[in-house]
């Protein structure tokens, strides 16, 4: 099978964890840009990369490359390809397009303009056209245009690559699967302690945790990816590539523990966990975490995700403050991770972050901060080091 360029999307801070994930799996010239990593390999690694990936979004396979500054010069372009190469008459397809430019303004005009190039092209070839179906295409196309610049590109992947396939229950203010498994990633957890998320919501986090700590594939329960649709489709292949995934899964000797306060948050992260088949390896529990304490020994692994105040009516001082308190009075010797776009209440933690990592949360800007809660006090722990 020929080797060809494919470009990984993902959210802008995860460029660095997305090309060591494709450096793992076996990706070749993995090169990295903003919010997105370009990388090569064949059809099989194009399967596998999409079951794989986890902070990857989309999948896409560039076919073209052309200049614009016009109407007439991008309909031009996107006739030269062949596009009896990858659909038919009888199919469906859709444009989505994406427009930095001062020649473009609007993305919604280059699609109208890309799908009459299409279809003429058909048109004028047999006297039949292919038609758009916004919901299930058979083809789904992306355009890019950065300046004059064009670029054509099949999408792999087709719905975002966070729909990992096990979330049907979500609460007020779901984290985004992909944005989850960043998190984890970037917090070092590669399940080598116990775990614990202790405002679970959804269960988002403690699902992509334990996918993380067994090596499970990311996108294992999806239904579906836009390349069985392609002509070139081969099931046989697909089958060979999951089978080879799910032999390096592996066994997991820790707890991963999910808390929340609310029952009904609770009961959509067991239904969760439960579809994604997770059960064995995640328990969780209604309480409040202002009211808990550590009940694991050795190192603990927290990673969180609390309420910003965007959504829910909470007093943010008062609430980061009792983090704060509980992490330093209830959690001796536990890393503790979680994200926030409310960064004027990081001020009311009361405890120094050893780390903060700019991401964002949707439009929202945040950070994933660091707190490193020793057994005992800083100073003793430093001592002991010392004497040692």
């Amino acid at each position: 099978m020929e080797n060809f360029k494919m470009i990984a999307k993902t959210f802008f801070g995860f460029e660095e964890i997305l090309a060591k994930e494709l450096q793992i799996l076996g990706a070749q010239d993995v090169e990295q840009g903003v919010r997105m990593v370009s990388f090569v390999g064949d059809k099989g690694f194009m399967y596998k990369a999409n079951l794989s990936l986890r902070t990857a979004l989309k999948i896409l396979k560039p076919i073209y490359y052309f200049r614009a500054n016009n109407e007439l010069g991008l309909y031009k372009g996107i006739s030269g390809i062949d596009w009896s190469k990858y659909l038919n008459a009888n199919q469906t397809f859709v444009i989505d397009t994406t427009v930095h430019s001062d020649y473009f303004k609007h993305s919604q005009f280059v699609s109208q303009k890309s799908k009459d190039a299409i279809v003429d092209q058909f048109r004028n070839r047999i006297g039949a056209r292919p038609s758009v179906d916004k919901d299930y295409p058979d083809l789904r196309i992306n355009i890019h245009i950065d300046k004059d610049q064009v670029s054509v590109a099949l999408d792999t992947s087709g719905n975002s690559l966070h729909q990992r396939g096990y979330r049907t229950a979500t609460n007020i203010a779901p984290i985004n699967e992909v944005l989850a498994a960043g998190m984890v990633l970037l917090s070092g957890w590669e399940g080598q302690g116990h775990f614990i998320d202790p405002m679970c919501g959804s269960g988002t986090i403690l699902a992509e945790a334990a996918m993380i700590a067994c090596n499970i594939p990311a996108n294992l329960n999806r239904k579906e990816f836009a390349f069985e649709k392609w002509n070139d489709w081969d099931n046989d292949l697909f089958d060979q590539i999951t089978d080879s995934l799910l032999k390096k899964v592996k066994e997991f000797h820790y707890t991963i523990q999910g808390h929340d306060k609310a029952p009904s948050a609770v009961a959509k992260a067991k239904d969760n966990i439960k579809n994604a088949n997770l059960d064995e390896y995640v328990t969780i529990s209604e309480k409040n975490f202002f009211d808990t304490e550590k009940i694991t020994q050795g190192p603990l692994h927290m990673v969180f995700n609390p309420p910003y105040g965007e959504r829910l009516n909470i007093e943010m001082e008062r609430f980061y403050k009792d983090i704060g308190d509980t992490l330093k009075q209830s959690y001796p010797g536990t890393n503790a991770w979680f994200i926030t776009a409310n960064l004027e209440a990081l001020k009311f933690v009361g405890l120094k972050p050893s780390r903060k990592i700019k991401l964002f949360n949707g439009s929202l800007e945040a950070r994933l901060v660091k707190y490193e809660m020793y057994e005992g006090s800083k100073r003793t722990k430093f001592q002991d080091r010392k004497e040692e």
